[in-house]
């Protein structure tokens, strides 16, 4: 079991009627440039989060405790609740 520490941006979008669509996840090597990147991209998506994550990458299992770095703009569950 390898635990690594993940950076991922999640950005939404308009999905159908009132719905929020998730794009695809990315990546980053780092916490900063994942805070970066979604300060980029907040003005042009309806709602962005970045964080930081620990995840064992082989069996694809995810701490349960994300670490918030950036969230602009509207986002579902659980991100609106904090």
């Amino acid at each position: 079991m390898a635990i690594e520490t993940v950076h991922i941006i999640q950005a939404y979008v308009q999905g159908k009627g009132k719905n929020l669509k998730a794009e695809q996840a990315v990546g980053c090597k780092d916490a900063e440039e994942a805070r970066r990147k979604a300060e980029r991209l907040a003005p042009l998506r309806l709602g962005v989060v970045a964080y930081t994550v620990s995840a064992d990458v082989e069996t694809g299992d995810y701490d349960e405790s994300p670490t918030i770095l950036f969230k602009a703009g509207q986002l579902p569950p659980p991100w609106s609740e904090e």
